[in-house]
């Protein structure tokens, strides 16, 4: 069965308070973290746990990925980190290109992703336009938090269907006791958009998430090491 486009709220279509909207998601982003009730495994293997439970923003899941990576926090955060011409466009199968549409702050900025077909071209090319904050804490953590937003600069694009990344994030933790590890904990709840079955959906992201880790600690070894 396919499920149709799911429909945003008001709020959502509403022009954006950047300042006062960053530290929203930012809040929330951490109320994920520290809140481990309700979570339902689905993937695991090779030190990397991925979870999930039903979104409160929207008729989806909510996922929770968590692996131990080799690398201090600062080198696994340089191959994570949002930004044009990165090494996430170099590593990550999921995201074939990155840009910075406004920069609002050194740490605020609205950006576009494009993604590529994935399973077996089930899912077509997709772009998602986000708010994020980047935060640093005073344990050494460093985060990105983002939320999809609309912006004048970014109109749709033909060969993209339009996704929508509702409040979503990633945090490099020092590993107490190993300065050379980092725990990377992220959080994904992504509206696809389109008309996909979901089976479809239910089943990508978990080994999306995984393979990400994987490919992650590959990166992380060969520009750091």
């Amino acid at each position: 069965m396919a499920y149709p486009a799911r429909r945003r709220g008001a709020e959502a279509r509403a022009r954006i308070q950047p300042g006062c909207d960053a530290i929203a998601v930012a809040t929330k982003i951490l109320q994920y973290r520290r809140d481990a009730s309700g979570w339902k495994s689905c993937r695991g293997g090779h030190g990397v746990s991925v979870s999930w439970r039903p979104s409160m923003e929207f008729a989806g899941s909510l996922y929770r990925g968590e692996g131990i990576v080799c690398g201090t926090p600062e080198e696994v955060w340089d191959c994570v980190k949002p930004a044009a011409g990165g090494l996430r466009e170099k590593w990550d199968e999921n995201v074939t290109s990155f840009e910075i549409i406004e920069s609002i702050t050194d740490t605020l900025f609205v950006s576009r992703t494009s993604t590529p077909s994935a399973a077996m071209k089930l899912i077509s090319p997709r772009d998602f336009v986000d708010l994020v904050l980047v935060k640093k804490y005073e344990d050494g953590t460093i985060s990105s938090n983002a939320t999809h937003v609309e912006h004048a600069l970014c109109p749709t694009k033909p060969g993209f269907v339009r996704g929508f990344n509702h409040p979503c994030g990633c945090f490099c933790e020092p590993l107490p006791g190993e300065p050379g590890k980092t725990r990377l904990v992220t959080f994904f709840q992504t509206d696809l958009s389109g008309y996909l079955p979901q089976n479809v959906v239910d089943s990508f992201f978990p080994r999306s998430m995984a393979g990400f880790y994987a490919n992650l600690q590959k990166t992380v070894k060969q520009f750091h090491n």
